[in-house]
């Protein structure tokens, strides 16, 4: 879908230059079939939050199904004089052979975990990094800020709008989807119910209401196409004086005789709170207690949740240009780095290191667990273990901090389950992507399985990624090693 819905039918040359100056060199130092993993994690959730939201996984599963480069590739990399014939020759015949473990779509996700792993030879595993990252890493931003925003909206209705400031077309469309997962009810972003069966939404512009010669000619030309689906934007002119009783007066004269009510009026400007009220007020002894009132205008979860505690009488929300761009902060920090290499027929683990201790990563092929409470549900921590390291949830398991190891935990009573599923085999897919409504379903279950305490929007609680005692000790000694 990626590679041929917006313009371009090939997006294998959408990668950093420096992947394919490795590809090469690789090849032509005969370590290009290597066999190597990588991770892609980040390190820090956006907006000081206590969790980010997994999206992105069916467009990379698109583009690896898809990885092949044209003459047109190749006759472009040639003309550069940098790269070997041989190696043009390889990239003719290529074939993704890689295997592939995502986190699924809608999974709460933490720092530092890995969320993509990718095992296969190093110039395919290395020159996929930009598209693993550019993949999985907007979308997620995106499904993040939507779930910070449906969450403070405290059941009400939170449609996407932000079509027309989306960084991008592709920004747009997968933006719009990734809130969908993360629990929009739907998009202003027709394209988005096309193709993914988002349900798009709408009513009217102000300029509607300008084209006629009046605001109530205005109400009652669209009352008359849409009588059962009215919403009217009452904000044109004034919202109390004109708006408001206008619409009332349309609702009255054109959309009751149609055997049909009112749908909703919409406020996109001014102090939607105060106005919210009054216009609530006015519906109410009109006789329409059941017309609701959508609120827009630049929101996002904080001023949604400040409106909700002032009593704003707002039914659902339709946010834009804050949640299609996640303005509060922008960048997702995903990476991608070596974590082992296969070497005498086992797996030989890799480390960077560095002064700053956020950016040590996590060595050897992983593989990432989550533990819940069976009594409650709740999810009591993520543990990183070897891959081949099973926990027993039968006995007790004991968790702790691998940045302060004195804080230990003894767990019991709960339920191990490996996150990461596996998406390619030998370069082949074995993995059936979800629908949207069924990761938007699994988005929501497990958002529910955590704590209140690493849900709120201030200092959350510290949600613990805790690494098994294999792997902590493999850590420790490569870096006594590399520190000598």
């Amino acid at each position: 879908m990626m590679n041929k819905q917006y313009g371009c039918d090939n997006l294998t040359l959408l990668t950093d230059f420096y992947e394919l100056t490795m590809a090469n060199g690789f090849f032509e130092e005969g370590c290009g079939d290597r066999i190597a993993y990588f991770d892609m994690f980040f390190r820090r959730v956006p907006d000081g939050g206590g969790l980010a939201i997994m999206a992105g996984v069916e467009q990379l599963v698109d583009y690896l199904k898809n990885l092949s480069f044209t003459e047109e590739d190749i006759d472009y990399l040639r003309e550069k004089k940098m790269f070997s014939e041989a190696f043009l020759d390889y990239l003719r015949h290529f074939r993704f052979s890689c295997d592939v473990w995502a986190v699924p779509e809608g999974t709460p996700i933490f720092p530092h975990e890995p969320i993509v792993t990718v095992r296969g030879p190093v110039v395919q595993a290395q020159f996929i990094e930009t598209m693993v990252l550019l993949a999985v890493n907007h979308p997620s931003l995106i499904a993040t800020k939507a779930s910070r925003i449906v969450r403070a909206s405290q059941g009400r209705a939170v449609m996407e709008f932000g079509s027309r400031r989306a960084q991008g077309f592709d920004g747009a469309v997968y933006g719009a989807r990734a809130a969908y997962i993360a629990g929009c009810c739907g998009t202003a972003c027709t394209i988005a119910d096309r193709e993914f069966g988002i349900p798009a939404l709408g009513t009217m512009a102000h300029s509607w209401v300008q084209l006629f010669d009046s605001e109530l000619e205005a109400f009652r030309a669209y009352a008359r196409q849409y009588p059962a689906s009215c919403t009217l934007l009452v904000d044109t002119y004034n919202t109390l004086k004109s708006g408001v009783p206008n619409a009332i007066r349309t609702f009255n004269e054109v959309i009751l005789p149609t055997g049909n009510r009112p749908k909703g009026i919409r406020i996109d400007s001014g102090d939607i709170t105060y106005l919210s009220k009054k216009a609530r007020k006015m519906l109410d002894e009109a006789g329409f207690p059941d017309c609701q009132i959508t609120a827009s205008n630049s929101l996002d979860e904080n001023i949604i949740r400040d409106m909700i505690q002032q009593g704003a009488c707002v039914d659902s929300f339709g946010v834009g240009e804050r949640l299609i761009t996640a303005a509060s902060d922008p960048v997702f920090g995903g990476v991608y780095k070596l974590s082992a290499v296969e070497e005498n027929g086992g797996i030989r683990p890799r480390i960077k290191v560095s002064e700053n201790v956020s950016k040590i990563t996590n060595p050897c092929f992983k593989k990432l667990w989550r533990l819940y409470d069976q009594e409650t549900g709740k999810a009591i921590a993520d543990v990183i273990t070897l891959h081949n390291e099973t926990i027993d949830d039968s006995a007790p398991y004991e968790i702790f901090d691998p940045e302060h190891i004195w804080k230990r935990k003894t767990v019991e009573n709960f339920r191990a389950v490996p996150l990461q599923k596996q998406l390619f085999r030998g370069g082949e897919c074995v993995y059936n992507v979800p629908s949207v409504e069924e990761s938007r379903r699994y988005c929501q279950e497990q958002i529910n399985t955590m704590w209140d305490e690493v849900l709120r929007f201030e200092n959350p609680h510290r949600y613990y990624v805790d690494l098994s005692q294999p792997l902590w000790d493999e850590k420790q000694r490569l870096l006594s090693e590399y520190s000598r």
